[in-house]
């Protein structure tokens, strides 16, 4: 533990990072043992339209929900899209990036032109696209695997950059003459090196995930039932909460998505 708080004194962003989650994690576990996420996160929970007070900490908005429930509830919701789009847009990119740097020759020709094409496409266009030609059945899931779909290129390119750089060491040229085979030397010996590259490259996939989820839910093409920051933050612009002075029903979603992104900024930074 000692080292561990050692080593986060020489790495502040690490420690930034630490910080803002720790925060996060106490606000939502506050509101998850406080409230009824089932009930109060949704319509008819709560008086409507009233301003933060003892009683509602984060008051309410137009549809009867209590904000802090909504927040809590909206937290996970949208932590769970940016994982799972993440880590699937990871996982994908990396097996891509190590089969095209390693292997070369046709396949990788093949993987670094499909890379290159698709990223000239606008990324937010196609999924504007996939979102409202699936809005009806949209889900938690079907939206992380929307994002998913387009999160792969940029690990496969970065990743296939690194690979390529590491393949010619002379760690690589003693293992192949030691009698390694190429699958022994890409999980003993490549796959290590890359931890720490991959760890801030997920944390990197996660932000783009979640901000591609708030923007596809700020246009009402999210979960539409679903309490996650970024329906909030539409429900806000439908309901035109500002215009009638209604400022904590947009400023509880927002703080929370700038702690998120500032602490997920930082995690990757000290990584």
């Amino acid at each position: 533990m000692k080292g561990f708080l050692n080593y986060v004194r020489r790495n502040p962003n690490l420690g930034i990072g630490i910080l803002m989650f720790t925060i996060l994690f106490v606000f939502c576990a506050v509101g998850y043992f406080r409230y009824d996420l089932a009930k109060s996160a949704y319509p008819l929970a709560a008086p409507a339209n009233k301003p933060p007070s003892w009683q509602y900490p984060l008051g309410t908005d137009s549809q009867g929900r209590e904000l802090y429930a909504v927040i809590v509830a909206g937290t996970f919701l949208t932590l769970r899209i940016g994982v799972t789009a993440g880590l699937i847009g990871l996982a994908t990119g990396t097996v891509l990036g190590f089969i095209a740097a390693y292997f070369r020759g046709w396949v990788d020709v093949v993987i670094k032109s499909l890379v290159d094409i698709l990223l000239t496409i606008p990324g937010l266009m196609v999924l504007i696209i996939i979102a409202s030609a699936t809005k009806q059945a949209m889900s938690i899931t079907l939206l992380a695997l929307i994002i998913a779909s387009l999160a792969w290129m940029g690990p496969t390119r970065n990743i296939r950059a690194q690979v390529l750089s590491l393949r010619e060491r002379p760690f690589l040229q003693a293992a192949r003459l030691s009698g390694m085979n190429s699958i022994e030397i890409i999980f003993l010996e490549l796959m290590p090196n890359l931890l720490p590259y991959l760890a801030a490259s997920l944390v990197g996939s996660v932000t783009g995930g979640i901000f591609a989820s708030i923007g596809l839910e700020a246009f009402g093409l999210g979960a539409m039932r679903e309490p996650t920051l970024g329906m909030t933050i539409y429900w806000v612009i439908y309901y035109s909460a500002l215009l009638k002075g209604m400022w904590w029903w947009a400023m509880a979603p927002v703080t929370v998505i700038i702690i998120i992104f500032v602490g997920l900024f930082s995690l990757g930074a000290g990584l």
